[in-house]
């Protein structure tokens, strides 16, 4: 159970790892079925699947399983004839690789942002969002969110980005969604969205485009984002969104 509580604390923590379980084995063996070890991806270990070379296999095999695309892994090993063990058994390993979920950063905290937080984190997602105003970012209005309460394009200049980041621009102001899209234009990320009208979007585009932004950088920009499903609430705009979030997550190319 520990094992267990300490996979949950870094599924919370957005951790990536490595669960990788006995499934079989035979002859004289360092552990039997059901045993199980957690592997980090600096190589770290929770629990154990019995040491020496066999273990150090384990470790190798789910590392390259962090860094690849696929999900799983089946290591089947004779300790004798393949690393030298002297108890002469068989094992068979299970490796099932657990990614850190997505992270989304919602930028502002209106109508629109609370229903997709909302629904985002239903789906899988981290949540975090952005605002300076102090009654909008509040944890009331965003259960289960990183609330941040700062300027939206001050936060936006600090974030790294990255391949599983997600930026959703939605402030009560168009000169603070400029200023927060031309903050992240240059971020790595698998989505970058702002919301608003075809109208909106064009202006952004040119104003951009007279700023220097590349035409390749102002590609990546999903605006008006979400799905095209004829949404009017904010509830059902925040779905038209999520879908687009969950389109690119799953490895398909939103429409441009």
């Amino acid at each position: 159970m520990d094992l267990y509580a300490e996979m949950a604390a870094l599924v919370a923590r957005g951790e990536p790892f490595v669960l990788a379980t006995v499934i079989e084995s035979a002859g004289s063996t360092p552990q039997k079925p059901g045993s199980k070890m957690v592997v980090l991806s600096d190589g770290s270990l929770r629990g154990t699947v019995g040491g020496g070379a066999i273990e150090l296999q384990i470790i190798e095999a789910a590392r390259e399983l962090l860094a690849a695309p696929r999900q799983t892994r089946l290591l089947e090993t004779h300790l004798t004839h393949e690393l030298g063990m002297c108890c002469g058994g068989r094992m068979t390993v299970f490796l099932e690789k657990h990614g850190a979920p997505p992270q989304l950063t919602v930028f502002g905290a209106g109508h629109v942002a609370q229903a997709l937080a909302a629904l985002a984190l239903n789906v899988g997602f981290r949540v975090r969002v952005v605002d300076s105003r102090a009654e909008w970012a509040t944890a009331e209005r965003f259960p289960g969110c990183e609330v941040r309460r700062e300027d939206p394009a001050d936060h936006a200049r600090a974030l790294e980005g990255g391949a599983r980041d997600y930026f959703c621009v939605t402030t009560h102001d168009h000169p603070l969604d400029q200023a927060v899209v031309e903050a992240l234009l240059a971020k790595p990320a698998a989505y970058l969205g702002v919301i608003g009208s075809r109208r909106k979007a064009e202006r952004f585009r040119m104003r951009l485009q007279a700023a220097g932004a590349a035409p390749e950088a102002l590609d990546r920009i999903r605006s008006p984002m979400g799905l095209p499903i004829h949404a009017l609430t904010p509830e059902e705009i925040a779905v038209s969104i999520v879908a687009e979030l969950v389109q690119v997550r799953r490895g398909q190319e939103p429409r441009r």
